[in-house]
């Protein structure tokens, strides 16, 4: 028998590729619904329990194929519930992958590549270079692999990378996340995040119904560029006449990400330039805390009273406006800590 790691996984394969599956070894054509039910619909990661599948069938599945679920390296635990998990990749990297609840509902933070290539001032993936894009199999394993799986209410894409520099990985996956065969999730439970791609966002745009945030962090040309160098490709305000092609009215909702530094864009000029540029648009702002980083001298906390006199500013003028709960601060909490502390070690 092959070893495992030459086994290609299942997981990440659509309907069509499933059916190619069951062609190739023989078994019969209705066997590919049932293996999208076992992978997708049952989480299940041993292809022995495939129980309506004939012995020799899985027999034969087992020596070219695995399911392909891989359990996290390593967890940290914070006093808020909230859990960060370490998982590792088919090309033998880590990335990391965070468990937010909050009552009744459980949202997941994934990521989609190691590394990024934005280079954002305020994330520790950012610092860490690119290394490599994950597959829509390394994108599942950190769903269907989290061991709070049948918790989940949401999904977001949110975690190391940005998506709309792997697209055709996070579109598989929020493809096999919303199929009929798949997990049948309504695409309303799942937000992708980007810091603005030309190339990808209107792509993502037209062929994907699932929510979309923004993030921003700041409305001034200049100012965004040097904390995102991003902006310099592709303008916010160029981003934002895309958007006005889209109706947002609707079930899908677009949300802007907007993390408060002390006295960088935290002041009356900025909430008053956010209103003029997004007091037109159905939109929502998410203001969100800064996490420290290590050695990071440059960027500071704004006070919780700034931040809700900032939130009641852009709500008074007509955008709506939230404080997002800080989730997991006793822990490694920012994006690329836990991976960086590892490879530290």
């Amino acid at each position: 028998m092959d070893n495992i790691n030459d086994r290609k996984p299942l997981l990440g394969m659509t309907s069509t590729e499933l059916k190619g599956v069951v062609a190739e070894l023989g078994m019969p054509a209705f066997a590919a619904k049932q293996l999208a039910q076992w992978i997708y619909q049952k989480g299940q990661g041993d292809i022995s329990r495939m129980s309506n599948i004939s012995v020799a069938a899985r027999q034969r599945l087992a020596e070219r194929y695995e399911v392909g679920l891989m359990p996290p390296l390593t967890e940290q635990h914070s006093q808020d519930g909230t859990v960060k998990y370490l998982f590792p990749t088919r090309s033998g990297q880590r990335v990391e992958t965070v468990f937010i609840p909050d009552d009744d509902r459980g949202t997941l933070c994934v990521s989609c590549q190691v590394g990024c290539k934005m280079a954002c001032q305020f994330c520790m993936t950012g610092r860490q270079g690119f290394q490599g894009n994950l597959t829509a199999t390394d994108i599942l394993n950190q769903i269907y692999a989290v061991p709070e799986r049948d918790r989940l209410t949401n999904i977001v894409f949110m975690g190391q990378g940005e998506p709309m520099d792997n697209l055709d990985a996070v579109l598989r996956t929020t493809e096999l996340l919303t199929a009929e065969y798949g997990w049948a999730w309504s695409p309303r439970r799942i937000t992708v995040s980007t810091v603005g791609l030309k190339k990808g966002l209107r792509r993502f745009l037209d062929e994907s119904p699932c929510h979309l945030a923004i993030s921003l962090h700041n409305p001034f040309h200049e100012e965004r560029a040097a904390m995102m160098p991003a902006e310099r490709s592709y303008p916010l305000t160029e981003m934002l006449e895309l958007l006005h092609e889209y109706d947002w009215t609707g079930q899908r909702r677009l949300s802007f990400e907007y993390i408060m530094f002390g006295g960088q864009n935290d002041t009356n000029r900025h909430a008053r330039e956010l209103v003029r540029l997004l007091g037109n648009i159905e939109c929502r702002v998410n203001l969100i805390r800064w996490h420290t980083l290590p050695d990071e001298d440059t960027l500071r906390e704004a006070s919780p009273e700034r931040m809700v006199a900032f939130r009641d500013y852009l709500t008074h003028h007509g955008v709506r406006c939230t404080i997002r709960a800080s989730r997991g601060q006793d822990i490694d909490a920012a994006c690329g800590l836990l991976n960086t502390k590892e490879k530290g070690k």
